[in-house]
């Protein structure tokens, strides 16, 4: 797919954990709208790539741009401010903040706003009083989500999108990110439940030790089962 119009750019990246190369020539982009994601097995460097695209882990060598800006080097805070989004794997809602003061803690103005979040995530505005730290996990992945988009980006990254939660839960949130999409907000989503996102996903790249080693759309995916049965272990 042409890059010319890309929201994000990745070129040639390649990052370390000290002496250790983890990310090796990583090239891909998200074209604004789409939905893109990031599959193989845990330890590839999924993860990596999207703490490198976030500013939390310094590329050594290639190009990262956004929006049509470099942002290589440039500090999280900054990246974020540009318009990217992160829920990260784990959650990290902030535990000793109440639901609300979670979801307005980091906002920024724009289209997101707490009633639109509350319209997303009813239980949210149920449990607007309670602390993070006593919310469920599938709670907390709800607000998570509900505070990265009161960041207002133009691209949300999910890390694990639906790990460890209750398959009804799972539901809910492939739900929401059905939305997210149809409301035209750009997603990178890693999870190792491959039948949603390939029903959600534009384009998919498999990573393997640091490589992208496969990419293209859900169809051709769907026509390669080898890919998945070699990469992903499905």
């Amino acid at each position: 797919m042409s890059s010319s119009k890309a929201l994000l750019e990745l070129t040639g990246v390649e990052t370390s954990y000290g002496a250790s190369q983890a990310l090796f020539g990583i090239s891909l982009t998200v074209q604004p709208r789409e939905v893109v994601t990031l599959i193989g097995r845990n330890g590839m460097g999924k993860s990596t790539i999207v703490k490198t695209i976030c500013g939390l882990l310094a590329s050594t060598r290639g190009s990262l741009r956004f929006d049509g800006t470099a942002i290589a080097g440039r500090p999280s805070h900054l990246i974020a401010q540009a318009g990217i989004g992160l829920v990260p794997e784990g959650r990290h809602v902030f535990p000793n903040l109440t639901v609300r003061e979670n979801l307005v803690a980091t906002a920024r103005p724009g289209p997101w706003t707490l009633a639109r979040i509350h319209a997303l995530f009813p239980r949210l505005k149920e449990r607007e009083r309670n602390l993070g730290c006593n919310l469920s996990g599938g709670e907390q992945q709800m607000l998570a989500i509900g505070r990265a988009l009161m960041t207002n980006p133009k691209l949300l990254i999910l890390d694990e999108a639906t790990e460890g939660l209750a398959p009804l839960i799972r539901g809910e949130i492939w739900a929401c990110l059905e939305q997210l999409k149809a409301s035209g907000l750009a997603l990178i989503v890693i999870d190792k439940n491959i039948a949603p996102l390939l029903r959600i996903a534009d384009r998919h790249y498999v990573i393997e030790k640091g490589h992208v080693v496969w990419s293209g759309d859900s169809a051709r995916l769907r026509a390669q089962p080898e890919v998945l049965r070699d990469y992903c272990g499905i």
